[in-house]
């Protein structure tokens, strides 16, 4: 069974990584703030993508008043920025946790929506910084475990947007099948460990470089024709997981490795004649 796992972790090392994701309502439920963010480490700078979100819709509420800052045992390392408006409801803030490894308060207050003023909200989250204090932060009740509201990096990047039908059908994928069983979720927490290490950086130079991005677009289509299947397969168990999951690997050993080679080798056959 567990050689059978592997085989199925192996291939899938090609689906996108999910970042670091918290979700938590302002203090008066009016919203609910996102943070989106990949692992962080002390003294780096990183960007913290910060959506506000109406809890009615489900989606980005445009036009917000606020204000933020980010602490380390009541020191001060960003902010209080005055407050600032922003128009599309979602940010991105460059952040540098310069108070060493451990867990950092990150404060909001809100205080309008669409123009107009309303009395304060306020939210807060905890962050962790580094690895040494690696104790996991207890996520709240109504928050999914296992990055189960991440967003997906290079198929964000490739596709320009989280609401695009390739993200949103990989986010699917990801909810209603694979986090459905122990393996998936087991596959999920240790696949985004390792693609932490690089996929940020593909998602960087997919937004730097047009071209690289439309073949990455082209890279992934494949893929996902074929993980497509699996939202039309029964999964009630760890065995059928592990076998639509293998079958799915095959598939994609097919594609993206038994054709090529073929390809080669004809052409080969071709020049020797």
């Amino acid at each position: 069974m567990k050689i059978l796992f592997a085989l199925f972790l192996i291939p899938l090392l090609m689906v996108p990584a999910f970042a670091e994701t918290q979700t938590l309502p302002t203090d008066k439920s009016t919203l609910d703030v996102k943070l989106t963010y990949d692992a962080i480490k002390p003294g780096v700078e990183t960007k913290i993508n910060i959506d506000f979100i109406n809890p009615q819709t489900q989606k980005v509420q445009e036009h917000i008043d606020y204000t933020v800052a980010v602490s380390k045992d009541g020191e001060t390392v960003f902010g209080p920025i005055p407050l600032t408006h922003t128009s599309l409801g979602s940010v991105k803030i460059p952040i540098e946790f310069n108070l060493g490894e451990g867990v950092y308060s990150m404060d909001f207050e809100v205080e309008g929506i669409l123009f107009q003023p309303i009395p304060r909200e306020t939210v807060s989250f905890d962050i962790q910084v580094g690895e040494a204090n690696a104790q996991p932060i207890t996520p709240p009740k109504d928050e999914k475990p296992d990055g189960e509201n991440g967003g997906c990096l290079i198929a964000t990047a490739a596709f320009g947007s989280e609401l695009a039908p390739q993200v949103q059908q990989l986010r699917e994928l990801r909810d209603n099948t694979v986090l459905k069983t122990n393996s998936g979720i087991a596959f999920m927490t240790t696949f985004n460990q390792f693609y932490y290490s690089f996929s940020p950086a593909v998602a960087d130079f997919e937004r730097e470089q047009p071209f690289f991005k439309e073949v990455m677009k082209v890279t992934l289509t494949p893929m996902l024709s074929s993980l497509s299947l699996l939202n039309h397969a029964d999964i009630d168990s760890e065995q059928e997981m592990l076998g639509y999951g293998i079958s799915i690997v095959l598939l994609n050993l097919g594609m993206y490795v038994g054709i090529p080679v073929v390809g080669i080798l004809k052409l080969y056959q071709l020049r020797k004649n």
